[in-house]
């Protein structure tokens, strides 16, 4: 989704998509300490882009607001701390982002 121009559209379109109750995990580079998602179409200098964005071909870095912005297209969510599953031996070994939280989407209802 942080490649996508309209991620609001993609959004949508994988809920219309997933059966009733399905599930998606739409795990996305997620700035924890930003309540708002970074956007700003008028980057497009590579090396700009990888400071405000952390990737050249990404087009926003979310933050703590991606949750509602997948609510808002009808999804329920359950919020994951993966890395919780595991001692701090095995978070090195396979490269676990300690603090990340993982979005569960579920598709409950049909809209």
């Amino acid at each position: 989704l942080e490649h996508i121009e309209d991620d609001h559209k993609a959004m949508s379109e994988i809920y219309r998509v997933l059966n009733i109750g399905g599930t998606a995990i739409l795990q996305v580079p997620l700035n924890q300490n930003s309540k708002n998602t970074l956007e700003d179409n008028s980057i497009t200098d590579k090396k700009e882009r990888i400071e405000k964005f952390g990737q050249y071909d990404h087009v926003r870095l979310y933050g703590m607001d991606y949750f509602e912005r997948l609510k808002k297209v009808g999804f329920e969510l359950e919020q994951i701390k993966y890395a919780s599953n595991y001692n701090k031996k095995d978070i090195k070994k396979f490269g676990i982002i300690e603090n990340e939280i993982i979005p569960l989407c579920k598709k409950l209802i049909k809209n």
